[in-house]
């Protein structure tokens, strides 16, 4: 039986002596899309950081694969096939969109730091930017500079820069904040079609997006997980109506 994509337990952070993650486990399965959900300064951001090794939690073990990555640095986690992106759009803006792609899929291909290696000349690095670039739609944006990008726009190159390294788990943090209808049900259908076959953990505040794109759902509130299960089980949890969706639980 294969382990599961990513699997906290008992996971915690302290900052000061403010804790703000308080002992969350979790097990999400490979090729589940899970979304995590909760108001603001529930700890979300945090979970992700612990996850991707930005941060080190004080003590619980993260799981990548059934591996151990508690203390592992965000590269070495990376490497180990596990990518995110950030709430505030995370791209180099003076290079084009093929040079930004370009850029995300050399590792992955074999290219380490090397000095004497003609970028152009990288037939496989072209091809597989070239494909990124088309699954992404913005195969007629090519040769714009990223920063001149729509901010849409900007977000899907940047989803791109995520499954570029060929990561098998993807972290996503609010990837549809702050686009309008129209631009979410595109990110949405990007999303969707981009993380078919990995493991996909997102952030996200728009329930929309949240019970339409996730097979299962925890809830988090003051650093701890409330409730997690399918779309409709937490759409009914009376815990869930009365910390998070602002409906009162019923009294029995």
């Amino acid at each position: 039986m294969n382990p599961p994509a990513l699997q906290l337990a008992d996971v915690r952070k302290r900052f000061g002596r403010t804790e703000i993650i308080r002992g969350v486990s979790l097990s999400i399965a490979a090729g589940e899309r899970h979304a995590i959900i909760g108001p603001n300064g529930a700890g979300k951001s945090t979970l992700f950081n612990l996850v991707s090794g930005r941060f080190h939690a004080d003590s619980g073990e993260i799981l990548l694969n059934g591996a151990p990555i508690t203390r592992r640095k965000p590269f070495e986690i990376n490497r180990l096939g596990l990518a995110r992106s950030f709430q505030i759009t995370n791209i180099f803006p003076r290079l084009s969109v093929f040079e930004n792609l370009r850029c995300a899929v050399l590792w992955s291909l074999g290219y380490r730091y090397s000095f004497w290696h003609n970028l152009n000349r990288l037939a496989d690095a072209e091809d597989r930017a070239q494909q990124l670039l088309e699954r992404i739609g913005l195969k007629r944006r090519r040769n714009i500079q990223a920063g001149l990008l729509t901010y849409a726009e900007q977000r899907a190159l940047e989803i791109g820069i995520t499954i570029a390294g060929g990561a098998t788990v993807i972290l996503l943090d609010e990837p549809t904040a702050g686009m309008s209808r129209s631009e979410t049900a595109r990110a949405v259908a990007l999303i969707r079609e981009v993380t078919e076959g990995r493991t996909l953990v997102m952030v996200e505040h728009d329930m929309s997006v949240v019970f339409g794109l996730a097979d299962r759902i925890s809830v988090v509130v003051y650093g701890e997980v409330i409730a997690s299960g399918r779309p409709q089980e937490i759409r009914a949890d009376a815990k869930v109506k009365e910390a998070y969706l602002g409906q009162p639980a019923e009294s029995g």
